[in-house]
């Protein structure tokens, strides 16, 4: 069993949630959407969540089950979630909630209590942090799961240091820079705790599209002029990023992931990778068009269009399941520090980019315990 704590009870954890009840009791002969069916001894349905946490008040104290339906979330329902006793505890705000979005529909936003803001003493927050890191430590958490809105570096700082103090594990999902930042992937190391991240790869999505055309471009000794990609969707999450403000280090994550694939990155002004708006009918469906212009042999031009439409939350959720599993073979190994292979299979800005093809035999090495 793996001993696990959602972080922000949105989409993404919506559909984590339902993909592991999907999987339970499947043989692997029948699986169709996980890179691993048994990793490592372990199985979608090994995980088990024991707690999660919200600030929206009509997710906070249900039980997970009947949380993980409620609005804003909008992704495809994959199958019913029975009554699991997981309680959905009151989290800590500070700027996990971009405040546009508070003047958007109940049925597009979250709904939070006025107490709940992000100007808080140092009081209030200790009070906050011991009150979280015991819950992880009575639920006996191993794996905490960061899945905050983009653009919540303050409050994603915070679960880190209730991670840490509580001895957990983190899979940092969001463009915060954790497991990639010398100082915090230190404190993991020395406090004997691993860490995936930073920002999760969808299974099929822009980011892991765009590198693999990018490199073949490469590959094939064809030269990348320029390029963009450009996305729409209905979330909460594309709601969220109309904040440009927000918007930075996932511009940083996305746009290094793509560069990193090259050997001599393209000049800033000739690349382009952002969200482009938010789309409500569009709901979890997001749309992604890429645009790569550029050379082949003896100079002839070259151009690349290409349109992706995915479920968002889903796409990210076997990512999820595998980067899970191998977090839980670093603690059953007494692994400590960043994961160098996962992060730089399952994240976008990892500590160290490699090439997707050789950190998947990285990734292969460390499940069978040969690196």
């Amino acid at each position: 069993m793996i001993k696990v704590a959602i972080v922000g009870v949105g989409n993404c954890a919506s559909s984590l949630v339902q993909g592991i009840e999907y999987y339970r009791g499947k043989s692997s002969d029948s699986i169709i959407g996980l890179m691993h069916h048994n990793l490592g001894g372990y199985k979608p349905e090994d995980i088990k969540f024991v707690t999660a946490f919200d600030i929206d008040k009509r997710k906070v104290n249900l039980d997970l089950s009947e949380a993980i339906f409620q609005r804003p979330n909008c992704t495809k329902k994959i199958c019913d979630v029975d009554f699991m006793n997981v309680r959905v505890e009151l989290g800590f705000l500070l700027d996990g909630v971009a405040r546009h979005m508070l003047n958007y529909p109940e049925d597009q936003t979250f709904v939070i209590d006025e107490y709940l803001n992000d100007f808080v003493s140092d009081d209030e927050k200790e009070e906050a942090k011991e009150r979280i890191v015991g819950i992880l430590k009575e639920k006996c958490v191993e794996i905490l799961i960061n899945y905050l809105p983009v653009g919540s570096q303050h409050a994603t700082e915070f679960y880190m240091e209730c991670a840490l103090s509580a001895g957990c594990a983190v899979l940092n999902c969001i463009p915060v820079f954790i497991a990639s930042n010398t100082k915090w992937e230190r404190r993991f190391e020395e406090n004997g705790l691993p860490i995936i991240g930073d920002d999760i790869k969808s299974q099929i999505g822009a980011t892991i599209v765009h590198r693999v055309l990018t490199k073949l471009f490469e590959d094939r000794g064809a030269k990348l002029d320029r390029t963009y990609q450009l996305n729409t969707g209905g979330n909460t999450d594309f709601l969220n990023m109309l904040n440009r403000d927000r918007l930075t280090s996932k511009k940083i994550s996305k746009t290094q992931s793509v560069q990193s694939q090259l050997s001599v990155p393209l000049p800033p002004e000739n690349i382009h990778i952002g969200p482009s708006d938010y789309v409500p009918w569009q709901k979890d469906n997001k749309v992604c068009f890429i645009r790569m212009e550029g050379r082949g042999f003896a100079d002839a031009p070259l151009d690349l269009e290409l349109r992706l439409s995915v479920e968002d939350s889903p796409n990210s959720a076997g990512v999820a399941i595998d980067a899970i599993r191998c977090l839980k073979l670093a603690l059953d190994r007494k692994l400590s520090g960043a994961l160098i292979g996962p992060s730089a299979y399952f994240m976008k800005s990892p500590p160290k980019q490699l090439p997707d093809s050789e950190a998947k035999i990285i990734v292969e090495k460390f499940i069978e315990n040969k690196t």
